[in-house]
């Protein structure tokens, strides 16, 4: 991978969370950081969670400075630079084979949710003329927060999980 590129064009790419990386050739972390702000972005909308965006500037920072340290390294700091996925599956999946197997009830569940609540959010609308307006709004109130429910709900459940495989390896340790 050579080094010349552009100094400013670099700059400027790398305004954008990940096209300063794609510029200089690290295609796979440029599309990582891009994805992550962008997917960012699309959760913290469509989940109406507001505290989500916090982690953008935090993505952004890092790319950019990231992408500024790439291009100001030395000639032979920069041939010995990887151009690596920030997160890829494939490590994920060496960790344990089975992990789609073992999940897959639960990415069912997931997908049934997901496309139910598609569906009912979609038809709810067609229905709204034939609701008393008093309870076609508790409905659609509800319908509206439920993905953050959802989240929450997933958020506490990932955390004490979380806490208890600490504790049970702190036991073990002990």
């Amino acid at each position: 991978m050579k080094k010349k590129k552009s100094k400013f064009l670099t700059f400027v790419f790398s305004l954008l969370p990940g096209a300063g990386h794609m510029y200089m050739g690290f295609m796979k972390m440029g599309l990582s950081f891009m994805s992550a702000f962008l997917v960012g972005i699309f959760l913290s909308s469509w989940l109406d969670i507001g505290p989500l965006l916090v982690i953008l500037p935090l993505i952004w920072f890092y790319s950019f400075f990231d992408c500024m340290n790439k291009r100001y390294s030395t000639e032979e700091e920069f041939l010995i630079l990887e151009d690596n996925y920030l997160f890829s599956l494939d490590k994920f999946v060496k960790l344990d084979e089975n992990i789609f197997k073992k999940r897959r009830v639960l990415a069912g569940v997931l997908l049934l949710f997901l496309g139910g609540y598609l569906i009912w959010n979609n038809t709810l609308h067609l229905l709204a003329r034939y609701i008393p307006d008093r309870a076609y709004e508790v409905i659609n109130n509800l319908t509206r927060i439920a993905p953050q429910i959802i989240v929450g709900v997933a958020i506490v459940i990932a955390g004490v999980k979380l806490i208890q495989g600490k504790k049970k390896e702190s036991d073990m340790n002990a």
